[in-house]
């Protein structure tokens, strides 16, 4: 794996990491979710199922354009680490009382297929495509 390709990666699961968090910690702060000692409903499991997946499609259409080759791969490369962080997020949280049980498995379960939408997006607009050869006339 290349540095370019390491970077790209990165750049995605920092975004990730950082929005997500910044978009829940505004959220406990402007009260429309509780406590963070405090279990969310499936109201509020909903929304953050909601954004997570907006949040995990930008992040695999940045994955995948900054990827050197491949944008697809690396953006699925993102929806597998994303696949096994949340598996483990399903072990350690399952009896946890945090939230409804389907929540984290909907996490593993949206991991490839978010990341796949934003590697699509990200390789149907351009820069992606092969160059073009030019057309020469030959005049005879």
């Amino acid at each position: 794996m290349t540095r370019k390709s390491i970077v790209a990666l990165a750049a995605g699961a920092l975004v990730v990491i950082v929005v997500t968090t910044l978009v829940d910690i505004t959220l406990h702060l402007a009260g429309v979710y509780p406590p963070i000692d405090q279990p969310i409903d499936h109201r509020l499991a909903l929304l953050a199922t909601s954004y997570r997946i907006v949040i995990g499609v930008f992040a695999a259409w940045l994955t995948a354009k900054l990827a050197p080759n491949q944008p697809l791969k690396h953006a699925l490369i993102l929806g597998y680490v994303g696949l096994v962080l949340g598996l483990l997020g399903v072990v350690t949280t399952w009896n946890s009382g945090l939230g409804p049980k389907w929540y984290p498995i909907a996490l593993v379960v949206l991991a490839i297929p978010q990341s796949w939408a934003g590697g699509r997006i990200a390789a149907s607009h351009g820069r992606f495509a092969p160059p073009r050869r030019p057309h020469v006339r030959h005049d005879r």
